[in-house]
């Protein structure tokens, strides 16, 4: 792959877009970009057009590796049909490999797109790896921002995989000849393998053909490590234990929960359920821009307690920081989450943009990296993670700026203006809660059209993760008087918690709170 790659003219420095499914060609993509220090990003495959677009333009991917298609469940998903339309909007990229996977019509630009299998079939086995200087980029990743444009994260070589080797080996106590079923980047690649793992790659939903997929994959392939996120979780604990009562999963050595602060009743079905008590639980913390796990009990060495990350490994220094920035000390204690020291996968910068870097991560607590989470420290020291404190809501895992899904529906010509904020949702974390205002009030509009027409240019322009599950019409926004949204407001409405909305006097318009309580237009 390395070789086809260098044959399409890909040269260290270049950057290529990998939007596939979970399957082998993206491992060996990913990996063979990294040979010849091309610099990879990986796309979720559930990006839209829109997405994916502004993905390749911001670092100006020269190539596209994608599919025909991709399975979810008992669905197909046209990626080449998404890649095509995001192409129309991106003048840099000049080649499309594209992989076979569901075997569906796909239309093939001439001079741009070619398949992948012929030109690996063709290409020689040897080849030299380049040599790489330690902060020579690795790939970039995005993640979404509070202000819109996605954050492209920019992780470098060695830095990195020195420390996803170092934390995949501890946090998950890895053995020779253990098999992994882990996730990303940092634990699916680049930590199994820098040890020697064998790691397992899904493409699929844990619903389908029924809900006992992941425990069928894990007796069947004998896993020792198996990491999810709390969103699989508890749509797992739903439904009849006898989905995991028929394997007995006594591979299993380590369970992991990863992705957004898991709740204590499900912290309790995975531990007593798929763990059967004798596995440790590793609640992990991290981020796309930390590049590797940062506070996490160490299995069979650090009690676990329901729904703490507990510790930092060795080197990590995390403080909890009041608002007049000052250092929190102590125990039984909350605050914002900093970290004080570098450490060596931490991300390098913002790619093409510096500025922001630095004004998103240390500006809020000079000298230190704000993580944008709350969290809690509890009498001997345990950290957990309490959410984000920016306008991100993750949502089953995925961290999702309100702004881009905002400009969504504002581009619906009904629509004036949008805020998002997220709820407490049973199976994904948290949902998306939609305040609209419209150009036109009134009772004669049609409101189920509108919320479904709303839902869709989200869908298209963001992807199907960032869909509403409630909307409401609404002919004003809680401001403050320089034209702040007060979201905390909104938050508790969405909530149902009307206890108490603090001080609501220095709003432009406070009796407005009033009426989105009471559900009026």
């Amino acid at each position: 792959m390395a070789n086809v790659l260098r044959e399409q003219g890909v040269k260290k420095g270049d950057r290529v877009c990998i939007y596939l499914p979970m399957i082998p060609e993206l491992a060996v993509a990913v990996l063979a970009c990294a040979r010849i220090g091309a610099i990879h990003s990986v796309v979720f495959a559930g990006f839209s057009a829109s997405a994916v677009s502004a993905r390749i333009n911001d670092s100006e991917c020269k190539m596209v590796i994608t599919s025909d298609g991709g399975f979810r469940g008992n669905k197909s998903v046209d990626l080449k049909g998404i890649v095509d339309e995001a192409l129309e909007k991106c003048p840099c990229v000049e080649t499309v490999l594209v992989a076979k996977r569901t075997n569906t019509g796909v239309t093939m630009k001439e001079g741009r797109d070619i398949w992948l299998q012929p030109l690996l079939d063709a290409a020689i086995g040897n080849n030299v790896a380049e040599i790489m200087d330690a902060e020579d980029p690795l790939f970039i990743l995005y993640t979404s921002g509070s202000t819109g444009k996605p954050k492209g994260m920019l992780h470098t070589t060695a830095g990195y995989m020195v420390y996803t080797a170092y934390t995949f080996k501890n946090v998950f106590n890895y053995e020779e000849n253990d098999v992994g079923w882990i996730t990303g980047h940092s634990y699916i690649l680049y930590g199994p393998l820098l040890n020697g793992a064998t790691t397992v790659i899904f493409e699929g939903v844990p619903s389908y053909p029924d809900f006992s997929r992941f425990w069928e994959v894990i007796e069947k392939h004998k896993v020792n490590q198996f990491y999810t996120a709390p969103t699989a979780i508890r749509a797992l604990a739903k439904e009849s234990i006898d989905y995991v009562q028929k394997f007995p999963l006594s591979s299993l050595k380590v369970i992991g929960s990863v992705g957004e602060p898991i709740n204590e009743e499900a912290w309790h079905w995975y531990n007593d359920h798929v763990g059967g008590k004798r596995c440790p639980l590793v609640d992990t913390w991290w981020q796309t821009e930390t590049g590797g796990i940062m506070i996490s009990p160490i299995p069979f060495v650090t009690p676990t307690k329901p729904t703490y990350a507990s510790l930092p490994l060795p080197g990590i220094q995390p403080v909890l920081m009041d608002e007049l920035r000052n250092e929190i000390e102590g125990n039984q204690v909350t605050g914002s989450l900093c970290i004080k020291f570098p450490w060596p996968s931490m991300a390098r910068t913002i790619w093409g943009d510096h500025q922001r870097y630095k004004e998103t991560y240390f500006t809020a607590f000079p000298g230190k990296y704000f993580t944008g989470d709350g969290a809690l420290r509890d009498e001997v020291g345990y950290y957990r993670i309490t959410g984000r404190v920016d306008d991100v809501i993750i949502v089953s895992g995925h961290n999702l700026g309100t702004a881009p899904i905002e400009d969504s529906i504002n581009e619906h010509p009904a629509v004036a203006e949008s805020a998002i904020v997220g709820f407490p949702h049973d199976i994904k974390g948290n949902a998306l809660y939609g305040f609209v205002i419209l150009k036109e009030t009134g009772e004669s509009r049609d409101k189920e059209n509108l919320s479904k027409e709303i839902n869709q240019l989200i869908s298209d322009q963001v992807g199907p993760i960032a869909k509403l599950d409630k909307i409401q019409f609404v002919s004003g926004l809680p401001k403050t008087r320089s034209g702040k949204i007060m979201r905390r407001i909104l938050r508790k409405i969405a909530e149902g918690d009307f206890s108490n909305f603090g001080d609501i006097t220095t709003l432009l318009n406070p009796e407005i709170v009033e009426e989105i309580k009471n559900g009026k237009i």
